[in-house]
């Protein structure tokens, strides 16, 4: 996760969002905010002029809204008032929680139910604490020519309408996994040999359409991935693309691949996206450790801990688990693992009963390879160990 941004620009955003309600539908997009940063919002220059001459008018103030509310916020829990940062998937899924100690997460139908099934399992040491569904009301404000003709319009004291609406979104209200860090450090590894459903391959075979924006994702990454026909038609089917991408990092060939590491004073990275080898690999997981010899050995004993429940747990053997993390979080002190993201983790088909987690995987077996993937972690741990003591 790339950390979207730093105090002062949180500080300009609610400046702005305050102060200057006349002026933030012409706020274009997010990278249109840096800007701001440029602006003396105290002193005199004249904002509307500058947003006129800048920002044309757009649904802005729907994203300026969601930027300032979604970006990593500030919990407190236990005296200590932390920045909480999101290191992989979807930005602005999550907010702070309803009481201290907790987050919410947008909801995923199939993830609530992974949740109450763990709640359940032996895993619930090992996965954050489900405390339920909770439903936010939140206000959006938009411009009058993307309404239709129903809705209320009332003026902002501009020559323009907007209005406003009420929508009510559900999240799962989860326990708060930094709150017992002080400057934790954290790392999001993806786990399995693959990241996409096999329901979402056969989708993508049914009908294949040619994608340019895949295309151009592929060849920013490797100019010469794309071979001749496709670099003919400028394409690349989609699923073709779901396959390449798991090759090019550590996904297919180690089990798992690092999506994100923040560190404890700054510095951020997601930049792993071709740290393929073990060699590349080993080399991040060691910068991440750097400095915390206490975390090593924690985190080799939180792995065999959680492999060893893996194989003895009904939810496991009785689910596909793909697209899931294990999120590394330490500090000069503490040190833990968990299983987070189960959005993609679904029970396996009635005429398979269970699965190994740790087999080849091909079309039709639902092999996941997530006990691959814990197996490398563990190695590659050991071998920092080691390496260290040497």
């Amino acid at each position: 996760m790339k950390i979207l941004c730093s105090n002062n620009y949180t500080r300009v955003l609610i400046h702005v969002r305050r102060k200057h309600h006349r002026f933030r539908r012409y706020v274009k997009c997010k990278k249109h905010l840096v800007n701001l940063l440029k602006i003396d919002l105290e002193g005199d220059c004249n904002l509307k002029e500058i947003f006129r001459k800048n920002y044309r008018k757009s649904s802005g103030w729907r994203k300026l809204r969601n930027i300032v509310h979604w970006t990593p916020f500030f919990q407190t829990y236990k005296k200590q008032r932390y920045p909480w940062v999101q290191l992989a998937g979807h930005q602005g899924n999550f907010r702070a929680g309803p009481t201290p100690g907790t987050i919410l997460k947008k909801l995923c139908p199939q993830e609530e139910a992974c949740f109450r099934l763990l709640m359940n399992d032996i895993l619930r040491p090992y996965v954050p604490e489900f405390k339920g569904v909770l439903d936010v009301k939140d206000v959006e404000e938009g411009n009058v020519e993307e309404t239709n003709s129903e809705e209320t319009h009332q003026k902002d004291g501009s020559s323009d309408s907007v209005i406003k609406r009420t929508v009510v979104s559900s999240y799962l209200q989860l326990q708060d996994l930094l709150g017992d860090f002080e400057h934790p450090c954290v790392m999001d590894c993806k786990v399995g040999v693959r990241t996409y459903l096999e329901s979402e391959l056969a989708k993508a075979k049914e009908r294949p359409k040619l994608r340019k924006d895949m295309y151009e994702k592929m060849v920013q990454v490797d100019p010469t991935a794309p071979n001749a026909e496709e670099r003919r038609v400028q394409g690349v089917t989609k699923p073709r693309y779901m396959v390449w991408r798991e090759t090019i990092s550590s996904t297919a060939t180690l089990g798992f691949r690092v999506e994100g590491i923040k560190l404890a004073h700054g510095g951020s990275s997601k930049d792993f996206k071709t740290t393929r080898t073990r060699e590349q690999v080993t080399e991040a997981l060691r910068r991440f450790v750097e400095g915390y010899p206490h975390a090593v050995p924690k985190y080799i004993q939180r792995l065999k801990a959680i492999r060893a429940t893996l194989k003895a747990s009904p939810f496991f053997a009785s689910h596909e688990v793909v697209g899931s993390s294990l999120l590394f979080v330490h500090d000069t002190k503490n040190a833990g693992i968990w299983m987070i993201d189960f959005a993609k983790t679904l029970p396996l088909p009635q005429h398979l009963p269970r699965i190994h987690h740790d087999a080849e995987w091909k079309v039709g077996n639902h092999e996941d390879g997530y006990l691959i993937g814990v197996n490398n972690l563990i190695d590659i741990f050991q071998d920092i160990r080691n390496s260290e003591e040497t």
